[in-house]
């Protein structure tokens, strides 16, 4: 049955994808690249994991390896379908593909502002560690409203001019930044010695729901790993690369980020410091590993990882908004690609417009960059949470209707489903304090007002 699939693979329907795109342009490792930059994985360790340490403490890891088993499952879903058909409306598109189109309109909505909110949360990560760098080497931090603009508008320029370029810095940006965390943290173990750290093992003075309630918010350090199904129509041979990428950007990050959680949490112990109090972790463990040099840098890779990140969301944004153009969800000017630089140019103009105006607002409001990171992530989660669960759903649906149906990706459908109602019920309950409480209301407003633009369009081309 496997082998038939495969086949079936092979000799897919032809890709549909929005005219102007340049076709098999992005390697293999390109393609990764989009998903690897998408997760951010250096923001992790500098931003999320001290955030989920607050609620887990000890049990840290534990909620990452949990994390990390719940992505897999939408990856090996998500995977399914990317080995069928391929195209720039990502996960969008296999919604449409198995629901009802009303159905699948709540899926392109919900993914363009998972995008939006993601490469908004990431820079305010940016505006966070500009000044924190800045501070280190000149005494002086820069007004945040310019640095956001400087941060979101260099990323719409570069996703703007051309896709390879950004898959090519991306790629880069993300291997240097992650090869000095690595470096930090083995020197750690070095100087320290390898050593079992019981507290973490025996998970000391952790509860069950600490747990869960690091998982949810775990969650959020693989938000976008599927990215790379956004460049179906640009990367070359789609049907094998984009499932790889898949699967290999959510393996990846899982391993690094559960090693990273287990380290920092131990580094920290040593150091006698609070991991959930500390603003930038790997430079006080840089210190710790003998390293005082390599702090500076530590808080540059964060830096460029989060601009990566924007530009990662910028450019999965504008090719979901340039499918929904496409297929009438919004204006068709935004379905066409530029023509010169063959790229979803006014996507993402509009994109990066609405990347950079939340920020804005709340920097010239005083908010710091790491509630803008925590409040715009948070938010960019009921996005992704939705999007995943509905092509969960899917999947089942467009393989009867299409190809074969087996138990395996049923079964995959059912857990992966679950898995996605327990994550959303857990942003859910217990209530969380303000300005987190508004966020379900925000989102559910956000939803009801693009069905209600569907409903409103629908009616016009039936009356056209």
């Amino acid at each position: 049955m496997e082998q038939n699939a495969a086949t079936l693979s092979e000799s897919a329907a032809p890709l549909t994808a929005p005219p102007g795109l340049r076709a098999n342009i992005l390697s293999p490792m390109e393609t990764l690249a989009q998903s690897v930059s998408t997760i951010a994985p250096t923001t992790t360790p500098t931003m999320t994991i001290p955030l989920v340490f607050v609620l887990a403490g000890n049990g840290t890891w534990l909620a990452y390896l949990f994390a990390t088993a719940t992505i897999l499952l939408i990856a090996l879903c998500i995977s399914r379908f990317a080995r069928y058909t391929s195209c720039s409306g990502s996960l969008y598109t296999y919604a449409t593909s198995g629901l009802p189109p009303a159905v699948s309109g709540i899926a392109a909505w919900a993914l363009l502002l998972a995008y939006i909110a993601t490469g908004a949360s990431v820079a305010g990560g940016f505006l966070h560690y500009a000044n924190v760098f800045l501070l280190s080497i000149t005494g002086r931090t820069a007004p945040t409203a310019i640095l956001a603009i400087l941060c979101v508008g260099v990323s719409t320029f570069i996703a703007y001019r051309d896709v390879q370029v950004s898959a090519r810095l991306m790629l880069w940006i993300e291997a240097i930044s992650v090869t000095l965390i690595a470096i930090v943290l083995a020197l750690l173990l070095w100087r320290n010695g390898l050593h079992i750290d019981h507290d973490q093992l025996h998970l000391q003075h952790v509860t069950p729901s600490a747990v869960r309630l690091g998982v949810v918010l775990s969650l959020f350090s693989f938000v976008g790993f599927e990215s790379a199904t956004t460049l179906g129509a640009e990367a070359t041979n789609p049907l094998r690369t984009i499932p790889r990428a898949v699967i290999q950007s959510a393996i990846f990050t899982g391993a690094f980020f559960i090693l990273c959680a287990y380290l920092e949490t131990l580094g920290m112990h040593t150091a006698h410091q609070n991991l959930g109090e500390s603003t930038a972790p790997m430079r006080t463990l840089a210190t710790l590993a003998g390293v005082n040099i390599l702090g500076p840098f530590i808080d540059f890779g964060a830096l460029v990882s989060m601009f990566a990140c924007t530009l990662a969301c910028i450019t999965a944004a504008a090719r979901v908004l340039m499918r929904m153009g496409h297929n009438g969800l919004v204006h068709n000017r935004l379905g066409t690609a530029h023509r010169k630089n063959a790229t979803p140019g006014s996507a993402v103009l509009v994109t990066g417009l609405l990347t950079a105006l939340p920020v804005c607002i709340l920097a010239l409001r005083g908010v710091a960059g790491t509630d803008i990171y925590g409040w715009m992530g948070s938010l960019a989660v009921y996005g992704f949470i939705t999007t995943y669960g509905l092509a969960a759903i899917a999947l089942p649906i467009y393989l009867k209707r299409n190809h074969t149906l087996t138990k395996t990706p049923l079964l995959l459908s059912v857990a992966a489903t679950a898995a996605m109602l327990l994550a959303l019920a857990g942003t859910l309950y217990p209530v969380p304090e303000r300005p987190y409480n508004w966020l379900p209301y925000v989102y559910l407003a956000y939803i009801l007002s693009g069905m209600a633009w569907f409903a409103i369009t629908s009616r016009s081309n039936q009356a056209i």
